[in-house]
């Protein structure tokens, strides 16, 4: 599927993997509507440095309410350029690392597991279903008769979680999971779906881990042994968008990392704070 002169929507598009992957898909023709919790000066800001096209849009991916006013903005925005929309990336994420039983023999606080699940899996699952309806109205494209994409953001914690990630690897792992569902449920309408689990990438969620652990996850990469940036990540949206035969497929972003017991052991030790 062509970029050029498509809309892409993006939760969590003002910042790390989000933003990243608006850069490039605004380097490659398309436009971007970013969905985002910035304010609306941060939003204007945002606009101003993409340039025209990309379009802010506060957004809660909590809230049901929130999104379906995001959505309809940007289908109001795309009935303004002309621009069809193309695809969906709900990139918005957090984690909240903790313990099922801290040292003390506490049990972890469910409303942490419930914000956790509700904003990667959720929110994931609300932002593509409100979208894919709009989606499914564009005229196909191609001899395939393709109408769009959706990329979601797994995690190599999906597979590889370590101590206090719980809340996070299930969430992550839930959203691995659909890919293929999913793309078997849109296939009549000629959306893909791909899921891409990066492991540790330069982003605002891991930016308050200790130098410690992030060195020590940079060790477990073959190559190259460092973290990811954003435009490596965006550069693989941007093939995944015009590649047709990737569907219902969950690609590894990892530099052949792959988490070992002794790791978690360290990062316990080390009372971590996030990962990816």
């Amino acid at each position: 599927m062509k970029i050029q002169d498509r809309t892409f929507i993006i939760s969590g598009g003002a910042s790390g993997l989000g933003k990243g992957s608006a850069v490039e898909i605004i380097k490659a023709g398309g436009y971007v509507a970013i969905l985002d919790l910035s304010d609306e000066e941060t939003g204007q800001a945002l606009e101003k440095e993409l340039g025209p096209a990309a379009k802010f849009f506060h957004c809660n991916v909590l809230q049901t309410e929130s999104i379906a006013k995001a959505v309809q903005g940007t289908v109001d925005w795309v009935k303004e350029t002309g621009k069809p929309l193309g695809g969906v990336i709900p990139a918005a994420g957090v984690g909240l690392p903790a313990a099922v039983l801290n040292k003390k023999g506490d049990a972890f606080n469910l409303d942490d597991v419930d914000f956790v699940l509700g904003v990667n899996l959720r929110g994931t699952i609300d932002l593509i279903r409100q979208s894919a309806f709009h989606l499914a109205k564009v005229d196909p494209e191609g001899p395939d008769g393709e109408r769009g994409v959706i990329i979601m953001v797994s995690s190599s914690s999906a597979f590889d979680g370590q101590y206090g990630q719980v809340s996070y690897a299930a969430s992550k792992g839930a959203v691995a999971s659909m890919a293929l569902p999913m793309s078997r449920d849109l296939a009549r309408h000629g959306i893909r779906v791909v899921a891409v689990a990066p492991n540790l990438f330069v982003s605002g969620m891991t930016a308050v881990m200790s130098e410690r652990v992030r060195k020590n996850i940079e060790a477990t990469f073959v190559f190259p042994k460092r973290a990811g940036n954003p435009p490596e990540f965006a550069i693989l949206v941007k093939h995944i968008i015009e590649n047709p035969m990737l569907n219902g497929a969950v690609i590894r972003l990892d530099g052949a990392s792959r988490l070992s017991k002794i790791f978690a052991i360290m990062c316990r030790r080390d009372s971590q704070r996030d990962m990816v």
